[in-house]
């Protein structure tokens, strides 16, 4: 009897696993004579040229891109935490969300006020938030605003 495979989640923790293996294997493509030259950043460009030692694939010079080396089809495009990253804007463009598949960055556009809305919302609603920058700084901001806000209205009860 032939032992079944469990089948793989909607995230692909699989073939993330796999990618992450082979990543260990995969060269680091540079720049030809990146390694020479100050002003050559390693920034990848093909190799051009009719006699050029790498692009002919010369053994002594460095790899080159190639097909085998891409990510599975699955997994392309996701996050390294296995979401699909879904870039927010405002509050309710988190309805669109799938917490199983999806999680979110917070645009850096998005102001203070609105962040802290948005990261509660999205902790009702359990998603993943890829950047939760400062929050507690944040929560702490309001909680001092609020302080203010009624040190202000007990003066002006006690002023008339």
């Amino acid at each position: 009897m032939k032992s079944k495979k469990k089948p793989e989640t909607l995230t692909g923790e699989r073939p993330l696993r796999k990618h992450q293996r082979g990543k260990r294997k995969k060269p680091k493509f540079r720049r030809q004579e990146s390694w020479r030259y100050k002003r050559v950043k390693e920034n990848w460009r093909k190799p051009l040229g009719v006699d050029n030692k790498m692009r002919k694939k010369v053994k002594g010079w460095p790899r080159s891109p190639e097909p085998g080396y891409g990510s599975p089809k699955e997994i392309r495009g996701l996050h390294p935490s296995g979401y699909e990253e879904i870039r927010i804007q405002r509050v309710d463009d988190l309805s669109k969300i799938d917490p199983q598949r999806q999680a979110i960055r917070i645009a850096h556009t998005v102001g203070a006020k609105k962040r802290v809305e948005i990261l509660a919302r999205a902790e009702e609603r359990g998603i993943h938030v890829l950047n939760p920058r400062r929050v507690k700084e944040l929560e702490e901001f309001k909680e001092e605003e609020m302080e203010k806000e009624e040190e202000l209205k007990e003066e002006e009860r006690v002023e008339p």
